[in-house]
């Protein structure tokens, strides 16, 4: 967790309130602590502070400092020791042997794997899955990595000590290691750290030690074979011979081989929406974009190329990444990977200028064959299909409304289609016996829709409604909503209109006419693509400007008035409903020849 750097967000020293209450939570935590020893972890009188960091992958992490080492750090509300902490007191949690080539794994980043543990001969700590716990190595009891149980200690032997066996949080030598005073673990000797192996003069040193104990010549034959007797009663689990010592330290880097090639099983839901950003970015380049549509705005390649290549079922939201912004992947896309190079043309604007086709890493990408059967087919000219969107009015029951849809159920902020709500008000009113008996067409005026549907000037003179006007006034005092759907991907709802796509004709210095297009990218309308049509049909000049005020959006300039053909590439070739285009009445229209 802390292999990388992390973020300081606040240092503050810790008040007493504070202290007393974080003492309690270390003592319900790490009952084995006496008083007088939580006493010497969190003094009265001497300063704590505490430290809330960011770590990289967006946890937000609260670290409790004294001396300037870290002595507990806290993650989603669970308390956690470190190894500055854990060199004063070894036996604040239960600890699994490892041997010492693993500690390097461990500090790269790899989780323990069962075939790496040498446990005691009084067996494994009772544990259950999620239980904290420390590691430490043969021969030595000072913690060197703090973590939690992958599964009970049961099913570690039931598993026959094969797979996962302790989550690493935190380990020696990583960065909140290095963010206290950088020592190293001290040595605390092990009372079953007797050398798995021993030379030929230490086995006779000890033979004749025993020798003259008992006092019999002979005694040496019988030790050595009283020998195995020592290795069976661990059964494997205490003193290991050269040979098993070799066979454990191969199953450990055999399991761990396979730890790292499973991972993907344990990662949190921000490493599965890394994983599932770089997947949908390789498959894009590799099946999507082409060399002529270079240089491509990122927000086009994400919304028109990376969404189509999502897997069913899965949905991509940056927010969820440990990247938060579509730039900040495309950077370490560029930076660490080396598979593209961003450029920012405008300002605000970004686009991929420049795909390494031979990257390995690309080259070697295969295509899933969903993304294949789903690939929208191509046109003739090389330019991908496109089909407008779904689009659906809805609206949003507001504070003033609620009383209306009590009864319904539908709290403010509930998003309905104009159906139901004409439904919802139709219910109310019968239920409330508000139909009017001489005429049925009206609907009497209660205290409820009285506050819901009419001014404050109307409240003495308005007794009924007519049922449209009755529903046009609720739906007038709804917020309204729209829903889009593009093909093969999640339904978008927003707040507010629709923003439809705007024509507008300025004029330039000497009175040189201008066609501005904007919005374009509401539709999933490619801006590139739309001023590459354009220029093909009216053979003048376009380009790309940001909006101001708009990010990631940018409208397209095309010389002279060219409103009619971009109504008619708008309607005719992308089939875009012309009450969600704006300008087109005023499109020059052709007069007739004489």
């Amino acid at each position: 967790m802390f292999t990388k750097p992390f973020r300081v967000k606040s240092n503050t020293v810790m008040k007493a309130s504070d202290r007393r209450k974080l003492k309690a939570d270390i003592s319900a935590a790490f009952p084995s602590l006496s008083s007088d020893e939580l006493t010497e972890v969190i003094p009265n009188k001497e300063e704590l502070n505490v430290v809330k960091i960011y770590a990289h992958k967006g946890d937000t992490v609260t670290l409790y400092v004294l001396h300037k080492n870290p002595l507990f750090f806290q993650l989603e509300k669970h308390l956690y020791p470190t190894v500055y902490m854990l060199w004063r007191y070894p036996d604040a949690l239960p600890t699994f042997r490892t041997w010492p080539p693993v500690l390097h794994k461990l500090i790269g980043g790899a989780d323990l794997m069962l075939p790496g543990v040498v446990p005691p001969c009084s067996g494994l700590p009772d544990l259950k899955q999620g239980d904290c716990c420390a590691v430490t190595i043969v021969n030595n009891r000072a913690p060197v990595a703090v973590g939690t149980a992958a599964v009970s200690s049961a099913e570690m032997v039931s598993l026959g000590m094969k797979g996962r066996g302790v989550c690493i949080l935190h380990t020696y030598m990583d960065h909140l290691w290095a963010f206290g005073e950088k020592c190293s673990p001290p040595v605390i000797p092990d009372p079953e750290g007797k050398q798995p192996v021993v030379n030929d003069e230490e086995c006779e040193d000890d033979e004749q030690r025993d020798e003259e104990e008992e006092g019999n010549g002979s005694a040496e034959q019988e030790l050595r074979q009283s020998e195995p007797l020592v290795d069976q009663t661990c059964s494997g689990v205490g003193e290991l011979s050269l040979a098993e010592q070799e066979e454990g330290r191969k199953e450990w880097e055999k399991a761990n081989e396979e730890g790292e090639n499973n991972q993907d099983d344990h990662k949190s839901p921000q490493e599965d929406m890394d994983s599932l950003f770089l997947q949908c970015f390789l498959c894009a380049l590799k099946s999507k974009v082409k060399k002529s549509e270079l240089p491509l705005l990122t927000s086009t390649f994400l919304r028109n190329h990376m969404f189509s290549c999502c897997p069913s079922g899965k949905q991509l939201d940056i927010k969820k990444s440990s990247y938060k912004k579509l730039s900040k992947f495309l950077q370490v896309m560029q930076q660490q990977h080396s598979i593209v190079r961003v450029k920012e043309l405008t300002k605000g604007v970004e686009s991929i200028v420049e795909v390494d086709w031979k990257n390995p890493e690309l080259r070697s990408f295969c295509v899933p064959e969903e993304a294949e059967v789903e690939a929208i087919p191509l046109q003739s000219g090389g330019e991908e299909m496109y089909h407008p969107p779904e689009i659906t009015i809805l609206y949003s029951v507001s504070a003033r409304l609620e009383p209306l849809f009590q009864d319904a159920k539908k709290r403010k902020g509930v998003i309905l289609q104009p159906a139901e709500v004409r439904s919802i008000v139709t219910d109310y009113v019968k239920m409330n016996d508000l139909v009017n008996e001489n005429n049925k067409n009206y609907v009497s005026i209660n205290p409820t829709l009285c506050d819901c549907v009419l001014e404050k000037s109307e409240y003495q003179e308005i007794e009924s409604l007519k049922w449209e006007d009755l529903f046009s006034r609720t739906l007038g005092r709804m917020q309204q909503c729209y829903q889009m759907v593009f093909p093969g991907q999640i339904p978008i709802i927003k707040k507010g209109h629709v923003e439809p796509i705007d024509i507008t004709v300025a004029s330039r210095g000497s009175n040189k006419k201008v066609t501005l297009i904007k919005n374009l990218e509401v539709y999933g309308l490619d801006p590139t693509a739309v001023a590459t049509a354009l220029q093909h049909r009216v053979q003048a000049r376009s380009v790309l400007q940001p909006v101001p005020g708009a990010k990631d959006k940018v409208l397209v300039q095309i010389q002279g008035n060219q409103s009619q053909q971009v109504g008619r590439l708008l309607l005719d070739h992308y089939q875009i409903p012309g009450k969600y285009i704006q300008g087109l009445d005023k499109a020059v229209k052709c007069g007739k020849k004489k």
